[in-house]
C-alpha cells in the first residue's frame, strides 16, 4: 500500500501538469502512454517481438502525430483505418509461413486498444471546454474504484463475476455507480458555480458521464482481468510500482475518456 501511494504521489503531478498543458506535450504523453501499454498488451499475447508489434506501433505514432487531421477532416480516418487492414492483411499473405492471422488480429486490436481509446484524453482536451472536461474521465473511473472497493468491503455479500475478479461484489458495483453520480454531480455543480459554460448543460453531462462512464470502467476492469487470465500473467507491466503497467492503472480510463468526448459531441454545440 505504502509503494502505491508513493507512486500516486509522484506520478499524480506529473499527469495533471501534461493534461493541464495539453497541446504537445500532451500528445507527447498519449503518445508515450500508447506505445507502452501497446507493449504491455502485445508482451502478454506474445507477439512483441513479431513484425506484426512494430505495425502496431507505426500506425500509433503515425495517428497521434496527425490525430487533428485523422479525426477531423472527413473520411480521413476511415482511409486510415482501412491502409492499417490493409497493410496487416498484406503482410500475413507475404510471411503466411512464418505468421498466422490471429497475430495480425492481436496487433490491430492492441493498437484500437490502447492507443484510439487512450487518445480521446488528447481529444476531450482540445474540444471545446476541455480543459474543465477532461479530469471527468479520470474523476469517474477512479471514484468509480474507490466506492465499489468500499462499498464491497462494507456491505458487500454477492460476488459479480467471481471466475474474473473473486473480491468484486455487485453491492460495491452498484456503490461505484453511485459514487461516480455523486461525484459528477459535485464536480458539475462546482463548474456551474465558478465558470461561465455556454451552450453546454454542464450538471446533466457530469451526471450521464458518472452513470455511463462508471459501467463502462467496471467493464473495462474487468476485460483487462479477462485478459490477464487468459494469458497467465498477474500485471500487464510493472512500469509503476504498486500498479503495475499502463493498462493496470489505465484500463478503466481507456473506456470513460471515449464516453466524455461523444457525451460531449451531442450535449455541447459550440466549437
Amino acid at each position: 500500500m505504502l509503494v502505491r501511494i508513493i507512486s500516486s504521489v509522484i506520478l499524480l503531478p506529473v499527469l495533471i501538469a501534461v493534461v493541464f498543458f495539453g497541446g504537445i506535450w500532451l500528445k507527447i504523453g498519449i503518445l508515450a502512454a500508447s506505445l507502452i501499454g501497446m507493449h504491455e498488451f502485445y508482451k502478454a499475447f506474445s507477439i512483441d517481438k513479431k513484425p506484426v508489434a512494430y505495425i502496431g506501433y507505426i500506425f500509433a505514432v503515425i495517428y497521434i502525430l496527425f490525430i487533428n487531421t485523422i479525426i477531423n477532416e472527413n473520411n480521413i480516418f476511415n482511409i486510415f483505418v482501412s491502409v492499417f487492414i490493409l497493410v496487416f492483411l498484406i503482410y500475413t499473405v507475404v510471411f503466411h509461413n512464418h505468421t498466422n492471422i490471429t497475430e495480425s488480429f492481436v496487433g490491430f486490436f492492441g493498437y484500437f486498444y490502447v492507443c484510439f481509446l487512450i487518445s480521446h484524453i488528447y481529444l476531450i482536451r482540445e474540444y471545446s471546454y476541455g480543459i474543465y472536461f477532461v479530469w471527468l474521465s479520470f474523476i469517474c473511473a477512479w471514484g468509480c474504484d474507490t466506492g465499489a472497493y468500499f462499498t464491497g468491503v462494507a456491505i458487500g455479500k454477492h460476488k459479480l463475476i467471481p471466475t474474473l475478479s473473486p473480491k468484486k461484489t455487485i453491492e460495491g458495483s452498484i456503490g461505484g455507480i453511485v459514487t461516480a453520480m455523486v461525484i459528477g454531480f459535485i464536480y458539475g455543480t462546482v463548474m456551474d458555480s465558478y465558470f461561465v459554460l455556454e451552450h453546454v448543460n454542464t450538471i446533466l453531462l457530469c451526471v450521464l458521464t458518472g452513470a455511463i462512464g462508471s459501467v463502462l470502467a467496471q467493464i473495462g476492469d474487468l476485460a483487462a482481468s479477462a485478459m490477464k487470465r487468459y494469458t497467465g500473467i498477474k500485471d500487464f507491466g510493472n512500469l509503476i510500482p504498486g500498479h503495475g503497467g499502463i493498462i493496470d492503472r489505465f484500463d478503466s480510463v481507456l473506456l470513460t475518456a471515449p464516453v466524455v468526448y461523444y457525451l460531449m459531441l451531442f450535449l455541447i454545440n459550440v466549437r
